[in-house]
C-alpha cells in the first residue's frame, strides 16, 4: 500500500514547468527516504480564474492536507508564507512531516 504524500512548496516567481520538475523530483526522493511507493495529492491548481486571491489557493491546499499520510517541504519553504502556514498545519493535526 502507497502513502499518499502531500508537497508543500514555493512557486511564487516559478514557472509551470519548475513547479513540475521540482514536484517531480520530491516525488522520487521521498519514496527513497519512505522506501515505499507514495501517491502524491495534486495540489498544483491550474483551475482558478484570474481573480483568485493567493489565500484561494492555500484554502484547497489545507483541505487536501487532510488527506495525506505525509507532508513534504521543499527546500524554501520557510520562505513562502503558505508553506509555513502549510507547516504549521501539519503539526499542530499531527500529520508526520519531512524536510528536504
Amino acid at each position: 500500500m502507497s502513502k499518499t504524500i502531500f508537497i508543500s512548496q514555493p512557486m511564487n516567481g516559478r514557472t509551470d514547468e519548475e513547479i513540475r520538475h521540482e514536484r517531480a523530483a520530491l516525488v522520487l526522493w521521498t519514496k527513497e527516504h519512505l522506501q515505499e511507493d507514495v501517491t502524491a495529492l495534486e495540489t498544483f491548481f491550474d483551475d482558478f480564474g484570474p481573480a483568485a486571491k493567493p489565500l484561494d489557493y492555500l484554502a484547497r491546499s489545507v483541505e487536501f492536507l487532510a488527506r495525506a499520510d505525509v507532508a513534504i517541504f521543499a527546500p524554501g519553504w520557510q520562505k513562502a508564507r503558505g508553506c509555513r502556514i502549510e507547516h504549521q498545519c501539519a503539526e499542530d493535526y499531527d500529520i508526520p512531516m519531512m524536510e528536504v
